[in-house]
């Protein structure tokens, strides 16, 4: 079966909705790697959007899941409970920042958790309107929607948002946008759209995903911590795609000191297996009554056994010093190679969630056009990237945490062949 005539069965069975990257048919992937239903091998920089960081199949994980499997697949935890989801649970609330008591729901996707982390702060402060920030994104069902900050593919033909969802500008001082006019612009909206005793919950991703990769700084999230307790506000750190080591920290917030009274996360927290969850401050979780919590599939068992082999290998193979590592390499190169191209106006990011930025040489504007000649030369030469980005003119690199360094090092060559040649494309 060729990759034409997958595609082809593919536009008549399936929603064009559902976008693809790629034309690449996945056949069997292991730690970096993927082959494709013909045979051919890619370097995998995506990681199913930061979701194996402890690479395809990873020996452990599997190995957990497979015990799983001779146990039992689904009770439903709100019907049969089980102890595997109760111990995540005390290892979640152990290791999420935050030095207070804390609780943890297990839910399936990041969007679930983000809509149960609005629930919680509703019925925890009595309020309603929940602020975020332009560029964000949070998810792809209704709340979601609503909060992500980005009309284009996201929102656009879906109708009227949920109301009492406020936006203000992210900071991204490449763009002109400060921290200062950003904390500005939540004074204003505090005082011409919505009163701040009104609001339950800000809620910020600490490095903006399909936004851009942009990472808040310290002084910011202080200055929005300080905002949220002057005014009663809880604060929610959306930790889906920083979360799991990819940041150098486990959680992305280590870096800045700086506590949320709730954290949702998924993504790399199962390697590769679906689970989300919330954890925060226990007596904020406790808020919603039994039964306002929960979901058919929340914490299912197998999701749960991938989720505690992924934290002990990211401890036992010290895979946020190795993210750290990573990026620094990744960074380095992209920086040598602003000379040769000088479409390259910014590269950043913490540990190993790392992105480069491209405007036009000529015109010094955004360039969609030419990150996407960049990803398209790596994809004939084998290596899959990601763009993303409000103007989509960023490449972003997720590629799994125990990307081998010889195979690391070939990606790297990849990149910069690819970045030279989409200049004369």
């Amino acid at each position: 079966m060729t990759a034409t005539s997958l595609a082809d069965r593919r536009n008549a069975a399936i929603s064009r909705g559902v976008g693809v990257t790629t034309q690449i048919y996945a056949d069997r992937a292991e730690n970096s790697e993927i082959w494709d239903k013909e045979g051919k091998r890619y370097i995998d920089f995506a990681a199913g959007i930061a979701v194996v960081n402890t690479g395809h199949r990873h020996p452990r994980v599997i190995e957990a899941v497979k015990k799983q499997l001779d146990r039992f697949t689904h009770t439903c935890h709100q019907v049969v409970p089980y102890e595997n989801y109760v111990e995540l649970a005390e290892r979640l609330n152990e290791v999420v920042p935050g030095s207070f008591a804390k609780k943890t729901i297990f839910v399936t996707t990041g969007a679930e958790a983000v809509e149960n982390a609005v629930k919680i702060a509703r019925a925890a402060t009595g309020r309603q309107a929940v602020i975020a920030f332009g560029g964000g994104f949070h998810g792809r069902t209704f709340m979601g929607m609503a909060l992500t900050g980005k009309v284009v593919p996201y929102k656009v033909g879906f109708g009227a948002m949920p109301g009492d969802v406020f936006h203000v500008p992210f900071p991204v001082e490449l763009h002109g946008q400060t921290a200062e006019q950003s904390l500005g612009a939540l004074k204003k909206l505090f005082a011409a759209d919505v009163d701040p005793n009104r609001v339950a919950a800000i809620i910020i991703e600490p490095v903006q995903g399909e936004g851009g990769f942009y990472p808040a700084t310290t002084a910011f999230l202080k200055q929005l911590r300080e905002i949220c307790d002057q005014h009663g506000i809880l604060l929610i750190a959306d930790e889906v795609q920083t979360g799991f080591a990819r940041t150098g920290k486990l959680f992305a917030m280590e870096h800045h000191g700086v506590v949320a009274d709730l954290t949702t996360m998924a993504k790399g927290l199962g390697g590769g297996f679906p689970i989300a969850a919330v954890t925060g401050r226990a007596e904020i979780m406790d808020a919603p009554g039994p039964g306002g919590l929960g979901g058919t599939y929340a914490g299912n068992p197998l999701g749960v056994a991938a989720a505690h082999a992924v934290l002990d290998v990211i401890k036992d193979e010290d895979l946020c010093n190795r993210a750290t590592s990573l990026g620094n390499r990744l960074k380095q190169r992209l920086e040598s190679l602003r000379e040769k191209a000088p479409e390259i106006v910014d590269v950043r990011g913490p540990g190993f969630m790392n992105a480069v930025e491209f405007n036009d040489a000529t015109t010094k504007l955004p360039s969609a056009d030419f990150a996407n000649k960049v990803r398209l030369k790596a994809l004939e030469k084998g290596l899959i990237l990601l763009t993303c980005g409000v103007h989509g003119n960023v490449i972003r690199f997720l590629a799994p945490l125990t990307v081998q360094d010889n195979i690391f090092a070939e990606a790297l060559d990849i990149l910069e062949a690819s970045i030279l040649e989409a200049r004369s494309a």
